[in-house]
């Protein structure tokens, strides 16, 4: 994808593509950047228009264009608002591509994409060693939330409330399953993805206690990669190949209904990504990618839309909880998704739904903006904050573990005793069995996923 004739053709499409634009500004009112800075070069539109003519002015300041594009959320709020349906997240994927080809890519970022994450097996260790010495450099700050600080004055942590590494990532509570289908009649694949793996493990506990639940057949299978959207949106696309590659090799064993996830992010990038940077692969490749891309749904959808929601449990004594929800940008933005996470919601009776104003809001985090322009994206993620404390509820929910890291942090560091959940969760807590609720002490690692049951319908 480095090459001359790869680039050279992703600058035919840019220029193809930049034609659409129409310059109108809508862009502006809708982009959670440009409502912080109030800056034309951090908007869609200036951005385009920086754009327009790129393989002229890539000699001229491509460092200075770099720079521009990398101030962007790549939420997709403006490809969702335009009026002229222009594709903004494809052009701007593609113009990093280019400038990242033409440049080069840092030696620290090279060696992250290149020797680490594209090496699910060396990844998995690298992090594993990471959990068992963090507590050198962090330390608890919010027993509710489960954030941290840094131990340390740090230029990268500053004053960041992290969620720290899980201490049993779900790669090792379940290496890998391959059960059959049971009373649905479906079997799917669960592509974990990074962050549920290796920060929030219960996610994908709720997950599978969920489709166990339901008598769905789960393929699980060993040493999944990254979905790689961290190195495609820096540039990276050797990096990404490779992982699109491995995640293809894996998934393509096992005959499957659909494939599931329980991260936005890693929905929209299979969903539109992997086909959009696909192109240059072989007939044969194209179409494995195109299949997998339409088998792929957020776990939300396929329990609203394919399965159908189990009957809440007892009403219960007291109060209900009060619940809101935020909309992760790749999840209704890029796949309009809204309704069925919200139905996960209401099927548990202990929980009341409060909309908060401006559910939909980017949060902030947009992945690596956050590294890079940690408080531009501070900013943002504390507008999102005070929507949640105005909504009066005890408990925010979303379907994007990215979200939930950003959350954490804006609530922790407000001192705000908000707990944050993932839809599944919510769910899961309506279904017998053990599972962590609202309030409750955390389950023991292993607890759903390791039982016997599990271990012993992994060999089937």
């Amino acid at each position: 994808m480095s090459s001359i004739k790869a680039l050279a053709r992703l600058v035919k499409e840019l220029e193809d593509q930049l034609v659409v634009c129409m310059r109108c500004g809508l862009c502006q009112a809708v982009c959670p950047l440009f409502a912080e800075t109030g800056r034309e070069a951090d908007v869609a539109r200036g951005k385009l228009a920086l754009l327009d003519g790129l393989a002229r002015e890539i000699f001229e300041n491509p460092r200075g264009v770099q720079d521009r594009l990398a101030r962007c959320l790549l939420c997709g709020s403006c490809a969702a608002n335009c009026p002229s349906g222009v594709k903004v997240l494809d052009i701007f994927i593609k113009a990093r591509a280019i400038l990242a080809g033409y440049l080069g890519l840092p030696p620290w970022k090279k060696a992250l994409f290149r020797r680490v994450l594209s090496k699910p097996e060396f990844f998995n260790r690298v992090l594993a060693w990471g959990a068992r010495f963090q507590g050198i450099f962090i330390k608890p700050v919010d027993d509710l939330l489960g954030s941290s600080c840094s131990r340390f004055l740090s230029p990268l942590l500053r004053g960041r409330h992290l969620k720290p590494l899980a201490p049993v990532p779900l790669h090792r509570q379940a290496p890998t399953l391959n059960t059959p289908p049971g009373a649905a009649g479906l079997k799917v694949a669960f592509f974990v993805g990074c962050l549920i793996d290796k920060v929030f493990p219960q996610v994908g506990e709720a997950v599978l206690k969920i489709l166990d639940h339901h008598g769905v057949g789960v393929y699980l299978p060993q040493d999944q990669g990254c979905c790689g959207i961290p190195a495609l949106s820096s540039g990276d696309t050797v990096a990404f190949e490779r992982l699109l590659r491995h995640n293809l090799e894996i998934f393509g064993s096992v005959p499957f209904d659909h494939l599931l996830t329980a991260c936005a992010t890693c929905t929209s990038t299979i969903k539109k990504m992997w086909p959009l940077m696909g192109q240059e692969y072989g007939e044969a490749e194209q179409a494995r990618i195109a299949a997998l891309a339409d088998k792929v749904l957020d776990i939300s959808q396929f329990l609203a839309d394919q399965v159908g929601l189990a009957p809440g449990g007892p009403e219960g004594v007291g109060d209900k909880v009060p619940i809101t929800y935020h909309d992760p940008c790749h999840l209704k933005k890029s796949l309009d998704v809204a309704a069925q996470p919200r139905a996960l919601i209401r099927a548990n009776p202990r929980y009341e739904l409060r909309e908060m104003a401006e559910a939909d809001w980017c949060c902030g985090c947009g992945g690596s903006f956050n590294l890079q322009h940690y408080e531009i994206s501070a900013a943002i993620g504390r507008r999102k904050r005070d929507n949640v404390l105005n909504s009066g509820a005890a408990a925010v929910a979303t379907g994007c573990p990215a979200c939930m890291l950003q959350l954490t942090d804006m609530l922790s560091r407000a001192g705000a005793r908000v707990i944050v959940k993932h839809t599944a969760e919510i769910y899961a807590e309506t279904l017998p069995g053990p599972q962590e609720g609202y309030g409750s002490r955390p389950s023991d690692p292993g607890k759903i996923i390791g039982s016997k049951r599990w271990r012993r319908r992994s060999r089937d």
